[in-house]
């Protein structure tokens, strides 16, 4: 049955379209959205959403992004020093709030199936302006704290510096109150505002004061004033990473503290029946064997719980159970590949980009070249064990997880312990490593689920190696089948995909978002769930070009190769294995792009041409792709001898 989905919530479709044509809603946010947060006792005074200046004078920014070695807690703090003039050291990361100002936006835009042509700069395409317009607005409705997509510095490159430049224009602002002195005059040098006469403040004696002064300044930096972007920093979390002081998510202790395994079924999508708990509940330090719901797309399973991990795995180790089946049947890979095949053999699937009549070229030109490329599932193996840290007590939660989403984490604890949100605390420890995995919150609910069954005691629940690499959320198998029809001189005249493989956006946003909003979310990866009317779709889609198209995800590295080919079709078939599946890092790149550029190096081996001439030739028209690709030819040393062996 089709869902039937508004295109804004609480808007009819008439009322969504009036509010598209209003710009995206400012991110700046209030200052009391800071209220309580970093430490209370420093006596901190919030400028904005995002900015809180210590009596120290120290700069305290409110990160609503995940820090899983990607370097982006540096990144982001560089943006804030540059923009009031402080040490990047200077700058102190503190927890944000749950408000709307801090959802990704950016990765809503990026969502938008574009090709390198449509986004060269200052020559995008009205459809996708348009498309990002609507998804920009979209994604600052959601509000989803989401860490991902590579997408931090563009989502947070605009309102991080517009806040900082706010705050400093506050701080100037109330210098120049307070002294009676032109703000033209006030000059700003590592949290300092000096005046040539010797005057000289820090932020933090001025912080109370210019938090009710207008700024007298809220514009960024020009480019060329810069003195931290673009230049090599050092990591802010070297150190605590070296010394061992950094926090993650297996580092929580907390008093009373007690631990907890996890045992699911030894097969995808089984569920435990029977069980004999009685050898387990022998061994010293296990306390207690509890059956697991599903939650947010985990199978059930038991916990453990125990003194210590070692205590709570040994227990699940000698768990005696009569392990029920997949209802459905077994998942076998070498099945599954065959289908995908088969599927991209076929016809059909979702056209994500075509040009000319790649058919009709194909099959009138003599020398055709076809490849088919096969890529298994993946499981994610980040170095740290999937884990959280959970207390339920007086009817509040508080965790203690690494998340690459927040939101989630809360809105299923709440979901899971029966309570409001708002009795939810979110503690985001740093993650180590997660390519994907901890954008989803399966273990979140398992966490909670037992952290109500401790008496109020904290409890870490952890699992083990096996369990997550036996119970991921994969990245898709994928099978493709490219075919070229080629010209005497071996360049592309034709270029035909058709790949196969499920799609991860629809399955995560069915299991991690509250039901609320997944109906909606879901809309945005799969025209099937639209319940709109047809010419409304029809003019969306003659506007935003693929703003309502299946997964993305799916045809990246292929609907969007920059190789000029005359005729072209790039189509995508969708499939459901029932294998559970998700976001791996770079996602369908990671298996796409390695199949055109295979590909590519098989057009130009059936030329005798040298590979990179070969793509040169096709990058013309994208002159900034070809600099790219010419600067990685050098810095190879492309073309010279290899070194005997």
């Amino acid at each position: 049955m089709r869902r039937r989905v508004w295109l804004l919530s609480g808007l009819g479709v008439a009322g969504a379209l009036v509010v598209g044509w209003m710009p995206p809603r400012s991110r700046l946010g209030r200052a009391d959205l800071l209220a309580g947060a970093g430490t209370a006792s420093d006596g901190g005074v919030a400028m904005n959403g995002w900015i809180r200046i210590a009596l120290d004078g120290r700069v305290q920014l409110a990160c609503p992004k995940s820090e899983m070695g990607q370097g982006v807690h540096t990144a982001l703090a560089m943006l804030v020093a540059e923009e009031l003039d402080v040490a990047l050291e200077s700058v102190q990361l503190i927890e944000p709030g749950h408000d709307k100002i801090y959802g990704n936006v950016a990765a809503f835009v990026g969502a938008l199936p574009t090709r390198p042509e449509d986004r060269q700069p200052g020559q995008e395409t009205t459809r996708v302006r348009f498309g990002c317009w609507m998804l920009a607005k979209l994604g600052r409705e959601f509000g989803l704290n989401v860490t991902g997509s590579s997408s931090s510095i563009a989502d947070l490159w605009e309102p991080l510096r517009l806040a900082a430049a706010t705050a400093r224009g506050q701080l100037l602002g109330a210098a120049s109150l307070h002294w009676k002195l032109p703000a033209a005059e006030l000059r700003v040098a590592n949290g300092v505002i000096h005046h040539p006469s010797g005057l000289s403040e820090h932020f933090g004696e001025l912080a109370a004061f210019a938090a009710r002064t207008p700024p007298a300044s809220t514009t960024p930096k020009p480019r060329a004033s810069w003195r931290l972007i673009g230049q090599a920093a050092p990591r802010t979390d070297a150190a605590a990473k070296s010394d061992g002081s950094a926090r993650f998510g297996l580092d929580v202790r907390l008093p009373g503290m007690v631990f907890a395994a996890v045992r699911h079924a030894p097969a995808l999508g089984g569920s435990p029946g029977a069980l004999d708990d009685r050898a387990a509940l022998a061994l010293p330090g296990v306390e207690r064997v509890l059956r697991l719901a599903s939650y947010a797309g985990s199978t059930p399973a038991l916990a453990v719980i125990g003194r210590s991990t070692w205590h709570a795995q040994r227990g699940a180790d000698a768990l005696q159970v009569d392990w029920r089946p997949r209802p459905a049947g077994p998942l076998d890979s070498a099945a599954i590949l065959r289908e995908l095949e088969a599927a991209a053999r076929g016809e059909g699937g979702f056209v994500f980009h075509a040009q000319g009549d790649a058919a009709t070229a194909l099959r009138s030109t003599a020398k055709v070249h076809e490849a088919v490329y096969r890529a298994p599932y993946l499981a994610h193996a980040a170095m740290e064990p999937i884990n959280c840290t959970a207390q339920v007590r007086d009817g509040q939660v508080e965790l203690w997880v690494p998340t690459q989403v927040p939101r989630m984490a809360r809105a299923l604890a709440a979901q899971v312990a029966g309570v409001d949100e708002a009795a939810v605390t979110v503690h985001v420890t740093l993650l180590g490593g997660s390519f994907g995995r901890r954008l989803d919150i399966d273990f979140v609910g398992q966490a909670v689920r037992v952290a109500m069954a401790t008496g109020g005691r904290p409890v870490q629940l952890v699992w083990s190696r096996e369990e997550d690499l036996g119970h991921d959320f994969y990245r898709p198998a994928g099978v493709a089948v490219l075919r070229a029809a080629l010209a005497a001189d071996g360049a592309p005249l034709a270029l035909s995909i058709r790949s196969a493989g499920d799609a991860p956006a629809p399955r995560w946003l069915e299991r991690a978002l509250p039901p609320q909003n997944a109906a909606l979310a879901g809309a945005l990866v799969s025209s099937g769930d639209l319940d709109v009317p047809a010419p409304l779709q029809s003019a969306l889609r003659a506007t935003a070009g693929a703003l309502l198209t299946p997964d993305k995800s799916t045809g990246e590295g292929l609907y969007d190769q920059p190789y000029a080919v005359p005729h072209q079709q790039v189509a995508h078939v969708a499939t459901h294995s029932g294998v559970p599946v998700g976001f791996w890092r770079s996602v369908g790149h990671s298996h796409n792009a390695f199949f055109k550029e295979s590909f590519i190096d098989e057009l130009a081996h059936a030329a005798g041409a040298d590979p990179l001439a070969y793509r040169l030739a096709l990058l013309a028209h994208l002159p900034r792709h070809a600099a790219v690709l010419k600067l990685a030819a050098e810095k190879a040393g492309w073309g010279k001898a290899l070194a005997a062996g």
